[in-house]
This record gives structure tokens, C-alpha cells and sequence, in this order.
């Protein structure tokens, strides 16, 4: 999800041609330039204009001259949506020059920004979409989030410095306020470890329903990653969706095609003999003739269940997501999650059953080996505060 996210603003802001001319020496008036979720703002030349960097930048602002020749961006990660993956500083410097290669770069006196601790400032080289461009480029961050603060010119100019430390000076954070949360009783983390291993691929918190704080900057990101992955836009969508999860899902097309190899047979065949069959009479690999024989044996023990635990985890991790994006209110999502929970307890006998029963639904839905899933697992599993230790058989119960 992040990566999607900082791409679209790659090739948002590499349309900022940067064929720079400069300020001159005529007194700039500065205007106001917000980000989209007002999260931020900055003051830059009122000749600008704001360019539109895309969805998943939300907190980014990006503004140039009319002709092309002058480029000013803000950059901005949420450490409530960000925090696991950008940890410290070196990390945040690492991801923005995945984003704005530089070169030739030499620290200089910090600007003041307000409410900032500033980390470093680098008078450089800057790469966007193969063009150079001399410029500066700011680290820092606040309590909300890792900011970059870059402007850039190919003719660097003292007048021109000026221009961007008087910039820097006009930085203004609006975080928005994390609404209260639910205490995190037994049965919520429980619910939370349903989908522990899908939110700790996301870099998220698994210690939390829905796996971020609530306010506005997780709304919006969840509500991209809704509809770029499920089509989901609105409560409508959101039920529709559940609904497919909770009476179809992956299970029905997994037995059908159990169903296919049980027809020709299969279920008489000695099991070292079955991965031969399936090749003899499908279109596939030796890789997927072996998952497929071993997919038979699992839907001989436990039908249409040896991948209930990929939906059921999955429909856990939907709930949580439509709390965070407001199609679900906090009432609603408790109670349909304590409902799919009595089913999955119902319907497994441990953690590691359970997540079995996930991994083949991830393999065959995803065509792809599971270990790095099954990894993430077991490194939960091995923390000395690992939500896993609650019992599987925890009594569940409505505490909200």
C-alpha cells in the first residue's frame, strides 16, 4: 500500500519540469499552499500554481511557476500510517531519495521552521524524471509525521536561497486529532489477531482494530486502499463485499475445483501417485500439480474450510477497514466482527489451524508460496509480547 502510494506522487511531481529561470531580485509576494487533507501548508510565490500530485498524496503539496521554471514540494508521511516502516530519520532520508534522487549534496544552516525539529539541510543536485536541477533539500520531522522541504532551480542564486529559507519560515502543521478509541479488550485483540499477519505486511499496528488510529489521515488512506483492491466506496459496496466474503469467497471455487479432480478420480489414487495424474490431464506445472495434489488432501480431510480461513481472516480485515474509512461505525464493525469470530472459533481448533487453513487460501488465491507469510507468523508467535498467547478458546464477548 505505501509503495502504491509514493509512486503515484513520483509520477505526479516528475511532470514539475524543472527548466528553471529564478526569482529575480523583484520583491515576491508569498500566498498560502495547503495539501489537500489540510494536514499542512506553506507559503510560496503567489504567481505559483498548485499542481495536483494524485491520490495516496494527500499530505503533499506541490506548486510551480507559470513557466515551468521554478519548483516547490512539501512531502509528507504520517507516522501513524508510516510509522512502522519509516522508523527513524536515516529511514526517512532513504525512502524521499528513492523519490528525488540527489547528488553532490552539501550540508548547510538549517532554516527555522516552525514546530519542526530539523534534521538536516542539503544544498544539492536534484533528479526528477531525468532532469537536473540545483536546489535544497530539508529533513525533518514533528510528533505528527517526516517531513521533506524541497525547492529547486538551475541557477542557483542567493536571492534564491532566501526564497526557500523565507519559505521554510512559513511551514504550518495542522495534525488532525485521533479520535479516542475503544479499550482493546480480550475479544477486539482477539479479532485483531485474526488478521495480525495481513496487518504487520501493511507495516501496521496489529494492536489496534483496524491496525491505525483514527482521524483523517488513515480515513483517507484506507478509503484509497478500498477501492483500488475491493472496489469498495460506500456502506453499499462494504456489505456487498462482506456478504461475497461470508457465503462464497474463495471456498467455492477451491471446491470446485476439488470437485474437477475428485471426477476423474483422484480420491482413489495412492497420494504419491496423484501429482503424475494431474499432469497427465491439466495445463499446469509440476509446482502447481504438486499444490493442487496437496490441496486434495486437505479438502479430503475438511471440504470447503481448508480455505475458510483465508476469507474469514480476510472479512476480519475488511471490518476493521471500513471503521477507519467511516463506512462502518464503530458499533457496526464490533458486532459483525464478533459474529465472524464465533464462526471462525467455531470452525477451528487453534491459531495454528486456523492459519493453515489461511496460508492454502493466500497460495491459491495468489498462486505463490506463503512462507513469507508464514514467516511473519511465527516472528509474532516468537515475540515475548505476542498477542498469540491468547487462548483460541477466550471467551468472546461484547464489551462495547
Amino acid at each position: 500500500m505505501m509503495k502504491r502510494m509514493i509512486r503515484n506522487g513520483i509520477v505526479a511531481v516528475a511532470a514539475l519540469t524543472l527548466m528553471l529561470a529564478g526569482c529575480g531580485s523583484k520583491e515576491v509576494v508569498m500566498k498560502e499552499f495547503a495539501s489537500k487533507d489540510q494536514t499542512v501548508s506553506i507559503q510560496m510565490n503567489e504567481t505559483w500554481d498548485m499542481e495536483d500530485l494524485g491520490a495516496g498524496a494527500e499530505g503533499f503539496i506541490g506548486a510551480m511557476n507559470e513557466d515551468g521554471s521554478e519548483v516547490g514540494i512539501v512531502v509528507q508521511m504520517s507516522k501513524s500510517v508510516y510509522g512502522a516502516t519509516i522508523t527513524d530519520m536515516d529511514s526517512w532520508k532513504e525512502m524521499v531519495q528513492t523519490i528525488y534522487p540527489v547528488s553532490e549534496a552539501e550540508l548547510v544552516d538549517n532554516p527555522a521552521v516552525p514546530g519542526m525539529n530539523v534534521s538536516e539541510t542539503y544544498c544539492c543536485t536534484m533528479t526528477i524524471d531525468e532532469v537536473n536541477g540545483s536546489g535544497y533539500l530539508l529533513y525533518g520531522e514533528t510528533d505528527y509525521a517526516y517531513y521533506c522541504i524541497l525547492y529547486a532551480t538551475t541557477k542557483m542564486n542567493t536571492v534564491k536561497k532566501e526564497y526557500y529559507y523565507r519559505m521554510c519560515e512559513t511551514f504550518k502543521e495542522t495534525a488532525p486529532e485521533v479520535e479516542e478509541t475503544f479499550e482493546n479488550t480480550e475479544t477486539i485483540q482477539w479479532f485483531n489477531n485474526t488478521c495480525a499477519v495481513l496487518t504487520a505486511v501493511n507495516n501496521w499496528d496489529y494492536t489496534i482494530f483496524g491496525g491505525m488510529p483514527v482521524n483523517d489521515t488513515s480515513k483517507n488512506a484506507v478509503q484509497i486502499l478500498l477501492n483500488d483492491w475491493w472496489d469498495v466506496t460506500n456502506h453499499e459496496t462494504a456489505e456487498e463485499t462482506m456478504d461475497w466474503l461470508l457465503e462464497e469467497g474463495h471456498r467455492i471455487s477451491f471446491a470446485e475445483d476439488m470437485d474437477v479432480l475428485e471426477e476423474i478420480g483422484l480420491a482413489d489414487i495412492p497420494e504419491a501417485e496423484r501429482i503424475d495424474i494431474i499432469l497427465d490431464n491439466f495445463d499446469v506445472d509440476q509446482d502447481g500439480a504438486h499444490d493442487y495434489a496437496d490441496w486434495f488432501v486437505l479438502y479430503e480431510q475438511y471440504g470447503s474450510d481448508a480455505v475458510a480461513g483465508w476469507d474469514y481472516s480476510r472479512a476480519m480485515s475488511l471490518l476493521g477497514y471500513y471503521y477507519l474509512a467511516g463506512y462502518y461505525t464503530e458499533e457496526e464493525a464490533l458486532d459483525k466482527s464478533l459474529e465472524v469470530a464465533v464462526v471462525i472459533q467455531d470452525t477451528f481448533d487453534s491459531w495454528d489451524s486456523f492459519m493453515e487453513s489461511y496460508f492454502v487460501g493466500y497460495e491459491y488465491w495468489a498462486g505463490e508460496s506463503s512462507d513469507e507469510r508464514r514467516a511473519i507468523y511465527e516472528g509474532i508467535k516468537a515475540d515475548s509480547n505476542s498477542p498469540f498467547q491468547l487462548e483460541w478458546e477466550t471467551a468472546l464477548e461484547k464489551t462495547w
